[in-house]
């Protein structure tokens, strides 16, 4: 199942590497296409949550009136839903394919010749150097470990900013925002240094994302727009 995944990330890294001849900048360049490609799917994310965080105390309002009567409260909840442009499966979607397309690239960074197919050169290309890293196919066990730890810890620390993550409960947002860039640390310690690269640019291009989500987060707030990303006209 892996293998259906990483494989076509494969090709797409070879792809890379032919045009760019450099192993790291071939990841750098599929960890940013695979970002960007993956924007719609985190907005619709941000979106929905922002929405839920909106919506609640007219959602408990609804069950608490009408808690008796579970089909009517049902109709009401569905007619806030329409009314709001939320949608409540809108946030489980994209996380699902954002997990699916992550363990891809895991496997294919932590295990490259596995899904490189026949690309004889790409054998010798996970050996090369870059910048201080004599090896990409072995851990870089400190710089490199460190400003993936950092970018974690920084794009955890804006999603929390603005309500993101605050439907998790404190317990949870100390496991991300501290706990979660220090195990990020010590994994990138033991895993390929191609693999490490990923994720320190996939988490250095989540920062500017998040730049954009706290800005659409606002507005939300702030009644412009709705909960689909759609401005709300507020002329009668």
């Amino acid at each position: 199942m892996l293998g259906l995944i990483a494989r076509p990330f494969g090709f797409l890294l070879s792809f890379f590497y032919d045009i760019l001849g450099s192993y790291a900048f071939a990841i750098i360049a599929l960890s940013a296409l695979v970002r960007i490609a993956m924007y719609p799917l985190y907005k619709k994310q941000v979106l929905s949550m922002a929405g839920m965080v909106n919506i609640q105390p007219r959602m408990r309002e609804i069950q608490r009136k009408y808690a008796n009567d579970r089909e009517t409260m049902n109709m009401k909840l569905q007619e806030l839903y329409k009314e709001e442009g939320y949608n409540p499966a809108a946030g489980c979607l994209p996380m699902i394919i954002q997990m699916v397309v992550i363990s891809g690239l895991f496997g294919l960074l932590r295990y490259p010749l596995t899904y490189l197919g026949n690309d004889t050169e790409m054998v010798f290309a996970v050996h090369h150097s870059f910048l201080w890293m004599e090896d990409l196919s072995q851990p870089d066990l400190w710089i490199l470990p460190i400003l993936s730890g950092v970018a974690t810890f920084a794009s955890f620390w804006m999603s929390s900013q603005n309500g993101m993550q605050q439907q998790a409960g404190n317990a949870m947002n100390i496991i991300m925002k501290y706990l979660f860039p220090i195990m990020i640390v010590w994994l990138a310690r033991s895993y390929p240094a191609g693999l490490a690269i990923y994720w320190f640019i996939s988490q250095f291009l989540q920062i500017f994302f998040n730049i954009r989500f706290n800005i659409l987060r606002k507005e939300i707030r702030e009644g412009k727009v709705d909960a689909s990303g759609k401005k709300i006209n507020k002329k009668k």
